[in-house]
């Protein structure tokens, strides 16, 4: 929402902490597990504030392939910030998988850290944890992730720049 002259966006006083993820990200990521062969990425996030009601942020996520452009991935949910520094977040994927992740944030070094509290429809994944960073301008995560048949390890890391 637009504070009526300012040109500066309102934000909900929750959100305000995770203000500096608003706004649409892109780059490039590269994956790879021990039961698949690498591959790399290109990846856009949006992370948007519906509004100044509630202590949202809405989240949605997608990648192709650099080669072709064909897409990959897309998954979507809701970041919930709580005054604490924790975090609650929810996130369905384009393949029927759903995350509860619960973590914590630090607003002065831009960090932000989940942990999977329940991975549901999943035969396989058993737990995913996520790590999001700001430095310079640019937006980094690790995904690791543990199956019925490995232990939590690097699944995904990707750098991305604000658009």
């Amino acid at each position: 929402m637009n504070d009526g002259g300012s040109g500066k966006t309102v934000v909900h006083p929750g959100v305000e902490p995770l203000s500096y993820l608003i706004g649409t990200w892109r780059g490039q990521g590269e994956g790879g597990f021990p039961t698949i062969s690498s591959f790399a990425y290109g990846e856009e996030l949006n992370f948007t504030h519906p509004g100044n009601k509630k202590p949202v942020i809405a989240y949605s996520h997608k990648t192709w392939k650099l080669s072709s452009g064909e897409p990959m991935h897309a998954e979507s949910g809701y970041w919930r910030p709580k005054p604490d520094g924790t975090i609650e977040v929810v996130i369905a994927q384009s393949t029927g998988l759903v995350e509860v992740q619960k973590g914590t944030y630090d607003a002065e070094n831009k960090v932000v850290k989940l942990q999977s509290e329940l991975v549901g429809n999943a035969s396989k994944v058993k737990e995913i944890t996520r790590v999001f960073t700001l430095v310079n301008d640019e937006l980094s995560y690790v995904v690791e992730m543990a199956t019925n048949l490995t232990n939590l390890q690097p699944h995904l890391k990707a750098s991305l720049k604000k658009v």
